[in-house]
């Protein structure tokens, strides 16, 4: 790609806006027949990728998901298989998540700076995981991110709230590389903002004390303690799942004896579904019945 000279991460989203903006003003971008066939290939091979089926592989623990919550961690691990446990629009946003993605590092590429290491299969205390690549010799994790996850990235928050595990992964990229170097650039879906977060080293995870303490609790035949509590729905006296328990696929299971042993309620508000755990006031929305949510 054109702009090749030698850059620094630090300035990476300013150049890749700086590139882009020249677009928004109504000038040409020279991009060889190489790079967009290139790009072309990586679309091909996601759409390939989204259409094989994920029914009937069994669950590991890969670098993707070891720093998730330890509960969330068994119960994933307890399944013979995926068969059933992914929504339509989750599998959607697997797709344009993945999509958007590669955008970043076409943009990078773009921008005047290196991409190396794409997809480097790297092992640690025999978890095995993929890291995004390197950019300018750095390890880095490309996310994709609802516009409140992205404030985390762009605030320099994200090990305050790290229901993904997301800090686990990138410490287990850069312990594999023996270094220290590493971050993430995200990009908004909601916006197409961009930013670039280095975690501090005393936010990042010891990744081998990790992995041998989610060996131990996935080998145990009960599961640990609630990865979040229940918190209260404004002044109703009713409990419902904090934001980071909705997206969880062990919800309903998870939380079966809420309810005195009737499980979840499910209420669709204007902003979003809301689960119960305990309702001493009946909302006056919808209550859906489908569990797939």
């Amino acid at each position: 790609m054109p702009r090749k000279k030698k850059k620094n991460l630090d300035t990476l989203i300013e150049d890749i806006y700086s590139v882009v903006g020249e677009l928004g003003e109504g000038k040409a971008i020279d991009v060889s027949e190489e790079d967009l066939d290139k790009f072309g290939e990586f679309m091909r091979q996601a759409l390939k990728d989204w259409l094989t089926p994920r029914a009937n592989k069994k669950p590991t623990l890969r670098m993707s998901n070891i720093g998730r919550p330890q509960r969330q961690l068994w119960f994933d691990m307890k399944r013979d298989s995926y068969a059933g446990g992914v929504s339509p629009p989750t599998m959607i946003k697997f797709l344009y998540g993945h999509i958007l993605e590669r955008v970043v590092l076409f943009l990078t590429e773009l921008a005047g700076h290196e991409v190396t290491d794409e997809q480097k299969e790297i092992k640690v205390s025999g978890i095995l995981g993929h890291m995004d690549c390197k950019i300018d010799g750095e390890v880095i994790d490309i996310k994709s991110a609802s516009g409140f996850a992205f404030q985390k990235f762009a605030n320099g928050t994200l090990a305050e709230s790290d229901a993904f595990g997301y800090m686990a992964q990138l410490s287990g990229y850069e312990h594999a590389e023996g270094t220290n170097k590493g971050g993430f650039v995200a990009i908004n879906k909601e916006n197409g903002e961009l930013a670039l977060f280095r975690p501090e080293e005393l936010d990042k995870v010891n990744i081998e004390t990790k992995i041998r303490t989610v060996k131990k609790i996935i080998k145990s035949d009960s599961p640990p303690e609630l990865c979040y509590q229940p918190i209260a729905d404004g002044a109703s006296g009713n409990m419902k799942l904090p934001r980071q328990c909705g997206w969880c696929p062990h919800k309903f299971e998870c939380h079966k004896d809420s309810n005195d042993g009737k499980g979840l309620r499910v209420f669709q508000y204007a902003k979003g579904l809301t689960y119960l755990t305990k309702v001493e006031k009946l909302p006056k929305v919808e209550e859906i019945t489908e569990k797939f949510v």
